[in-house]
């Protein structure tokens, strides 16, 4: 299965997320709570695949995205919005996203968006 890092600003995301990808036997090598950590944090451990909140302080999911895939063109980002970004949904898939959520979701629904990333 897949290293993942899981990047929000909410500890309780956080957590939701890992709880929803363990049971598939992923495992969390990197947290970040902005974007800022989310990049130091990608080129430190190096994932299979990410799940980058959007709206976080410092640096946004967007601009973390498009640091990350500078450093690592090949890099799986799977985007994680709440209702109403989807303006910022679109330019995140535009500058190379692999996948998104909406927030609150099923956690198969994470699931499929992580394997589809995989892919």
């Amino acid at each position: 299965m897949a290293n993942v890092m899981i990047v929000d600003d909410a500890p309780f995301m956080r957590k939701l997320i890992e709880n929803a990808l363990a049971p598939k036997g992923h495992k969390v090598v990197a947290l970040a709570e902005d974007g800022v950590m989310a990049v130091q944090g990608y080129k430190d451990s190096d994932p299979d695949v990410v799940t980058m909140d959007i709206t976080m302080k410092r640096k946004n999911g967007l601009e973390a995205l498009k640091e990350i895939l500078a450093f690592d063109p090949k890099a799986r980002i799977v985007m994680v919005s709440a209702l109403g970004q989807e303006k910022l949904l679109t330019e995140a898939i535009k500058a190379g996203a692999r996948g998104y959520i909406i927030k609150p979701f099923k956690p198969e629904v994470l699931q499929k968006a992580v394997r589809d990333a995989l892919r």
